[in-house]
């Protein structure tokens, strides 16, 4: 049995006529005659080389040899090939094509510190820099097929570093900041990593935080690791083994302006990068992805959905070792556009600072999350309201579902009703995203306008077939060209996560519903579903009930093991600093739940705790919190910024 859908609302924006002739998606269209956006989905789904081949074609992506075709299924729809015979680089069309008189002293790269520092690259600038870490790389032996890894800040070098990596060849392994030597360890022995970008620490609130002891405790458990490259960010003492550490400084500053480094010649297919998630058992998946794969799909979305130009200034809130790291990288600089960086909290030293990063630096395309927009309200609108936000053209928010008032707040206070809210969401196997919202299409809040062009997406019954207007599973049933390649020597569990359900059909994992409008809503991983006594519910549809209280600011559901009913509701809730966890309070939330989702949904507990277990990108990790509440084991937790959240969790009773 299917559930009713709900949850959605009114139209609350629609294009003007300046978006739509605006927008990259409506010269796209144009160029091949389509008529609507119905059409172009239908066109772009059903013809998947005649698609793939219009937007390499409309990125202008250049080979160093043409491919003969977008794309080969001879395979298998799990295992297509793209850009057969095409030879190319990808570092070539984000930065090497721009060196022109034209486009060379437009802006790349804009930086700024918690601390307040400032730094700009313009394109021949990063050009020149990707050309001396390049050279420093080959200086100790390091090329094609070489794994290294990147366990940096967010600086204007981590782009530098990605770029050399890819510029000579090699494979990029992107590693999230704040992780421990237990999570490098696994990754980087995975690949055989031999090399590692480092930095001392990096500044949080005001505090330098050490990172260069966590990677040399993970250093001296990986055999393969021969070099460590150190970034001198904060001036800490470190310590620095001779023969094999090198401060950036010293390695790769002297290198001459004057001495070009080649630009690796790859098959279109060779791998470029690995991207590590975390799996429900202890070890993560690295999802391998290729110059002609993952840069694309970024730079495509980031130009229909975010409408992004050249000269544009994206910003997303995100840090390297997540797949928005890499995406914000290749996005902005296929599209000529500018990235801007921020190395710190996103609040400090005072609420305003994110208002303040968008005015000083004029940035026009945004990337929040759901958890730090409700962390922003309660400090008060008089923030936003001191800063001139006028270059800001949208919202954009991707890693976990939204609540409907949070939403709105940034919709109708910061964004004056007048900038939209491009809701995403994908993942890191798919290289940006199945559902988004775009410039011709209106919203409702919460939601996303449609699929992606290209992503024949569905959602489908527990039987396989397409729903409408109720709950499902998130389907994909053609391939695309960012998909990935499969999982870094693994092969069978690839095909197990997404191919083992249904034929030919790549199962997501996500919960999601189509409206009767056609719009979308994802509304968490479908392997958090709570079934009570045969009725699914979706997490974050009782979340939300939460969090409209004044008092609330985050909210978990899980189902509990009961024997009868199957499952009953556990609530986890964070209140607002200044309120108290009272009785009272719970015995409110209670009766606010039971009010809306019936008696025969009514929790059994709702449990207040300070933190919830969430990762760097602010997603909350549910799958943790019910199995530290059970006592289970925990599986890969490295994603994790704050551990300290699950034994609140597993004490809470």
């Amino acid at each position: 049995m299917t559930e009713q859908f709900t949850f959605g609302g009114d139209i609350v924006w629609r294009p003007t006529p300046q978006h739509i002739e605006h927008a990259n998606l409506t010269a796209f269209m144009r160029k091949h005659e389509i008529q609507d956006f119905d059409e172009l989905m239908q066109k772009s789904t059903s013809d998947v080389e005649w698609f793939t081949d219009a937007v390499l074609k409309f990125l202008d992506i250049q080979f160093y040899e043409p491919y003969t075709k977008a794309v080969d299924l001879t395979d298998g729809i799990q295992f297509p090939k793209w850009c057969v015979d095409g030879k190319m680089n990808i570092v070539h069309n984000c930065v090497d094509k721009w060196q022109n008189a034209d486009t060379g002293m437009q802006k790349a790269v804009v930086w700024e510190g918690e601390e307040g520092s400032t730094k700009t690259l313009t394109y021949e600038e990063l050009y020149k820099e990707v050309n001396r870490a390049a050279n420093a790389l080959r200086s100790l032996g390091l090329g094609k097929g070489d794994a290294i890894g990147i366990f940096m800040p967010m600086t204007p070098e981590i782009v530098v570093a990605l770029l050399a990596i890819a510029k000579i060849g090699g494979i990029i392994l992107p590693l999230f900041s704040g992780y421990g030597a237990g999570a490098i360890v696994s990754r980087l022995q995975d690949a055989n990593a031999k090399a590692l970008f480092a930095a001392d620490g990096a500044y949080r609130r005001g505090k330098a935080v050490d990172m260069k002891s966590i990677a040399d405790e993970a250093a001296a458990l990986i055999d393969s690791l021969k070099h460590m490259i150190v970034l001198k960010r904060t001036g800490q003492n470190v310590s620095m083994k001779t023969g094999r550490d090198h401060w950036w400084a010293d390695l790769i500053a002297p290198q001459p302006d004057s001495a070009p480094s080649a630009t690796e010649t790859n098959s279109a297919e060779d791998p470029l990068m690995i991207l590590y998630t975390s799996g429900t058992t202890g070890r993560p998946k690295g999802a391998v992805h290729t110059h002609c794969g993952f840069p694309v799909k970024a730079a495509q979305d980031m130009a229909f959905g975010t409408d992004v130009h050249a000269g544009d200034v994206i910003y997303w809130m995100t840090d390297m070792g997540w797949m928005m790291g890499p995406w914000q990288v290749f996005g902005s600089l296929l599209l000529g556009a500018t990235m801007f960086l921020y190395d710190g909290a996103p609040d400090f030293p005072a609420p305003d600072r994110l208002w303040d990063l968008v005015e000083k630096h004029g940035i026009n395309q945004m990337g929040v999350s759901p958890t730090l927009i409700r962390s922003l309200i309660p400090q008060g609108d008089e923030h936003f309201k001191k800063h001139d936000l006028s270059l800001l053209k949208c919202f954009a928010s991707t890693g976990e579902p939204w609540n409907p008032d949070p939403w709105m707040w940034l919709f109708e206070k910061v964004g004056e009703g007048k900038r939209p809210i491009i809701n995403y969401s994908g993942g890191t196997e798919i290289s940006g995203g199945i559902v988004m919202g775009n410039p011709l299409l209106p919203l409702k809040p919460c939601a996303f306008s449609a699929a992606c062009p290209g992503m024949d997406a569905d959602v489908l019954d527990e039987n396989g077939i397409s729903l409408r207007n109720a709950v499902g599973e998130l389907v994909i049933k053609a391939p695309w060209i960012g998909m990935t390649r499969g999982f870094w020597n693994d092969k069978l569990r690839y095909l197990d996560t997404y191919w083992s359900r249904w034929e030919n059909v790549w199962v997501h994992g996500d919960f999601a519903a189509i409206d009767s409008d056609g719009l979308w809503y994802i509304l968490g991983r479908s392997d958090d579903t709570i079934k009570i006594a045969g009725k699914r519910l979706g997490p974050a549809e009782v979340e939300s009930i939460l969090v409209r209280h004044k008092d609330i600011v985050e909210a978990a559901a899980i189902g509990v093991p009961h024997a009868v009913k199957g499952s009953e509701l556990i609530l986890f809730a964070v209140a607002r600093p200044g309120a108290s966890p009272t009785d009272a309070l719970r015995q409110e939330l209670k009766e606010m739940v039971t009010a809306e989702m019936g008696k025969a949904l009514a929790p059994k507990a709702i449990l207040f705790v300070t933190d919830l277990p969430k990762t760097r990108n602010a997603k909350v990790m549910r799958r943790v919190i019910r199995s530290a509440y059970l006592g289970l084991e925990l599986g890969d937790t490295s994603s994790l910024v704050n551990p300290h959240a699950m034994e609140e969790i597993g004490n809470a009773k």
